[in-house]
Parts: structure tokens; C-alpha cells; sequence
């Protein structure tokens, strides 16, 4: 049914536009001088139909499950819910919804079955209340919009302050997301350091955090140093980074200054090629040619290469990665003034001169947000080390080992059986900040760098 209440505000918002604009243009048509075109009269009926009808569809989705599992749960014996420990709870309501779609194992109590009922009907109530609901305000707003057509009236100013709105409203949210974000990053973050002491967490050199979660686990005693996590991630990332900046530097240099316009149209689409290669393809390529390449090769030398490694891992990253700094590079490039080129060549310098010494640090500025965003992509790349360089934390620098990285540890911790008092599950969290405060670090030097380029060229 949301399907069909979207579909509703997409033909009440098309027609509202439609309406508004030929009402408008008769106006047009019969000699009135009109405020705003006719366009802007459709438009402002658009915006007065799909911004309030999208919010109430949003709104209703996002309560309407809280309150169909309180209607749901309300009818229940305080003995089979309402007196439970929250865990329970969760438990009886999740089989409920298992019943309700017809999901059924074994055989379940009538009180559970008729919750199941009650539920299906509540769900199916509450789709044609939506449907109701949507419909109705579509109308209204309709012929609100439709009332306000006039020769006089300012539908440019009308739409224009409600496009205004959406876009100072669309900036306000993303603030708050990423205060959300940041907040509860370090709310879960100080839960565990009073579980595991901060110098432990810092500058511990061992990284075993699976420790039992249940009374009933048998698990090691935990070590939560997260120094051999964030090492192994600097390890691939600097792999990364040398086989993906020289290699995409090189080749945007080539597109935009030397290569012919069919090597330009050959190449190019090439490239895009690889950066829409989803990443677990990535993986399998690493684990399957690479890795054992590289093996045999150190077999040959008689160099002992472990099976999952971070020079395969990185390498393999670094590929992934050359499409993008490649194409940031060629548009930084394409983006220097022409003024620029031609008064380095009438100085008599070359072609290759006039791109080292002019041009390439003329586009310092968006190489280096390439370059940022090829850092940031290696630092949170989970599949590719997942399956090519295993989940070991080790204290090393030597390529040639195993090695596992922050994120990889992230998604092992949040795997499985999860209790969120627990400092194995809270671990993931400090991970989570020290990465965050790892790449604001990255971004700012970035940012001077950036700054600094940019003030000697504009």
C-alpha cells in the first residue's frame, strides 16, 4: 500500500501542475497580465501537494509500527508480556510477526495466535487509513493551489520560498545527522572506556576482543589495543595509495595533455568501467589471482608469503581506486585557465614542462580531493581485505603478512550475538571514533593544503 500512496501523490502532484498551469494560461489567453508565468503557477501547486503529502507519508511510516506493536500488545495477559525483562518482550513480539506472516514453528499459544490476527488486521487498517489520509490532503491542497490562481498573484515568490524552505530544511538535517552521528559515537565510546581503561585501549599491542557475552560462553579473557588495527589499516592503505596515485596521476596526465582524442574515447570509458566493478568482485579477483600469484612468486624467490596478505589486499584496492583519482585529476586539469598553458608554451616551454611546472600545480587543489577520497574509500573498504587479507590482527609492517583493519573488526564485532553493555560489542564503537577522528585528522591537512594552492592561483 505505501507503493500506491506514493503513486497517489505523484499523479495529485502531476495534476495539480497540469491544472494550475492551464488555468494560469487562460488567464494568459483571455488578456490578463499575468504576475508570474504560467509555469511558476503549476509549480507552486506541485510544491503545495507533494511537500505536505511526502511529510505525512514519512510521518505515518515512521510511527506506524511503534504504535500497531502497542495496540497489538496491549490486549496481552500481563503474565505473557507486559511483566517480562525488555529482552522477552522483543522475543514474543518478533514471533507474533513471525505467525503474521505466516512464519510458524511448532505450536504456538491462541493468545499468541490471536495477537498474530489482531496484527494483520491493524496492518491492513492502517494501509487504507494511509491511502485515506493521503488522498484527502492531496485534494485539499489541489484546490487550495488551484483557488490561488490569479492574474495578481505571486507564484514565483510562492514557490520559490517553499523551494527555499526544502533546501535550508534538507541543510538543518544534514547537521543534525552528522551532530547524531558524532554524539552517539561518543556516547557508546565512553560507556566502553569505563569498561576498558583508555591507556589499555591506546596503546595496547594485542587485539582479542572476543570475550564472553553470555554466563554460559567459554571465551578468552579480551584484549582491546587497538594499535595492530589501525596499523594493519595504514598498512593496506599505504599499499593502496602507492600503486593507485602514481598510476592515476600518470594516466590523467596522458588523457588530458599527450593522448589522442580516439585514445581519449578508448581509455576513458575503460576506467569508468573499473570504478563500477562492485568491490566483492574486487575480492574474489585478490583472492583468486592475485594472492595465489604472489605466493608462487615468493616460492620461486624463496620468500615465505602468507596465504591472505596486505600486499594482495592493497594492491588489489589500489586498482579499485585509479578511476578515481584518475578522474579528478583530469577534470582538476581540464579546469586550469587556457590563459595558463598558452603563456607557458609562447615562453618556449614544452608540452611536458608546461604540465609539471604550470599546469599540475595549478590543479593541486582538486588532485588532492581525489587523492582525500581514494584515502578515505581504501581506509573504509571492508570486503576486499575481508577476503584478501583475513581477520588477524598483527603488529606489523611486513606487506607480506596478515593483517586485518579497522573496519573488517567493526563488522566481526557487530556479527553474531550482541549485547550493547558489553565491551566486545561497545569495542566497535571506539573503533568507530577513533576511525572518525583518524580521517578528520586526514581531511584537515587536506584542507591546508588545498588552501594553501588555491590562494597562490586564483
Amino acid at each position: 500500500m505505501t507503493t500506491f500512496a506514493f503513486a497517489l501523490l505523484f499523479a495529485a502532484s502531476v495534476f495539480g501542475y497540469a491544472w494550475n498551469r492551464q488555468a494560469a494560461s487562460s488567464l494568459r489567453n483571455d488578456g490578463q497580465r499575468l504576475h508570474s508565468l504560467s509555469g511558476f503557477h503549476g509549480l507552486y501547486s506541485f510544491l503545495c501537494v507533494s511537500i505536505p503529502v511526502f511529510v505525512l507519508i514519512l510521518v505515518w511510516l515512521v510511527f506506524q509500527g511503534s504504535v500497531i506493536d502497542w495496540l497489538v500488545t496491549a490486549p496481552i495477559a500481563p503474565e505473557n508480556y507486559a511483566t517480562l525483562e525488555t529482552g522477552p518482550k522483543q522475543l514474543v513480539l518478533a514471533e507474533i510477526k513471525s505467525i503474521a506472516g505466516g512464519r510458524i514453528f511448532g505450536t504456538p499459544e491462541d493468545w499468541k495466535l490471536a495477537a498474530a490476527e489482531r496484527l494483520i488486521q491493524l496492518r491492513t487498517m492502517s494501509a487504507w487509513l494511509l491511502l485515506a489520509a493521503v488522498f484527502a490532503l492531496a485534494v485539499t491542497q489541489v484546490l487550495r493551489a488551484r483557488r490561488r490562481v490569479d492574474a495578481d498573484f505571486r507564484a514565483r515568490q510562492g514557490a520559490e520560498r517553499m523551494i527555499l524552505g526544502l533546501i535550508q530544511f534538507c541543510a538543518i538535517f544534514a547537521v543534525f545527522v552528522t551532530v547524531g552521528i558524532v554524539f552517539s559515537l561518543t556516547f557508546e565510546t565512553i560507556k566502553f572506556f569505563r569498561m576498558v581503561p583508555p591507556l589499555e585501549f591506546l596503546f595496547g599491542l594485542n587485539w582479542e576482543p572476543q570475550i564472553p557475552i553470555r554466563a554460559d560462553q567459554i571465551a578468552g579473557a579480551g584484549a582491546f589495543g587497538w594499535l595492530p588495527v589501525i596499523v594493519g589499516t595504514m598498512v593496506i592503505t599505504v599499499i593502496a595509495i602507492l600503486v593507485a596515485v602514481p598510476t592515476g596521476l600518470l594516466t590523467a596526465i596522458y588523457l588530458n595533455e599527450f593522448a589522442s582524442s580516439r585514445a581519449r574515447a578508448i581509455i576513458k570509458p575503460i576506467l569508468e568501467i573499473l570504478s563500477g566493478i562492485p568491490t566483492i568482485v574486487y575480492g574474489f579477483f585478490a583472492v583468486l589471482v592475485v594472492a595465489p600469484a604472489m605466493r608462487q612468486f615468493g616460492a620461486d624467490l624463496g620468500i615465505a608469503i602468507s596465504p591472505n596478505t596486505a600486499l594482495a589486499a592493497g594492491s588489489v584496492m589500489g586498482v579499485m581506486l585509479i578511476p578515481f583519482i584518475s578522474s579528478f585529476a583530469d577534470d582538476a586539469l581540464s579546469a586550469v585557465p587556457q590563459s595558463l598553458r598558452d603563456g607557458a608554451l609562447a615562453l618556449g616551454a614544452t608540452r611536458g614542462e608546461t604540465m609539471l611546472s604550470v599546469l599540475f600545480p595549478a590543479a593541486i587543489p582538486g588532485i588532492v580531493g581525489g587523492v582525500l577520497l581514494a584515502v578515505s574509500r581504501a581506509i573504509g573498504e571492508t570486503m576486499i581485505v575481508v577476503m584478501a587479507a583475513g581477520l588477524i590482527a598483527n603488529m606489523t609492517l611486513n606487506p607480506l603478512d596478515s593483517v586485518t583493519t579497522v573496519t573488517v573488526q567493526i563488522v566481526t564485532l557487530l556479527i553474531g550475538d550482541t549485547s550493547f553493555d558489553n565491551p566486545k560489542t561497545l569495542a566497535a564503537f571506539a573503533l568507530g571514533m577513533m576511525l572518525f577522528l583518524v580521517t578528520l585528522v586526514i581531511n584537515i591537512f587536506a584542507l591546508r593544503i588545498v588552501r594553501k594552492y588555491r590562494e597562490i592561483y586564483d
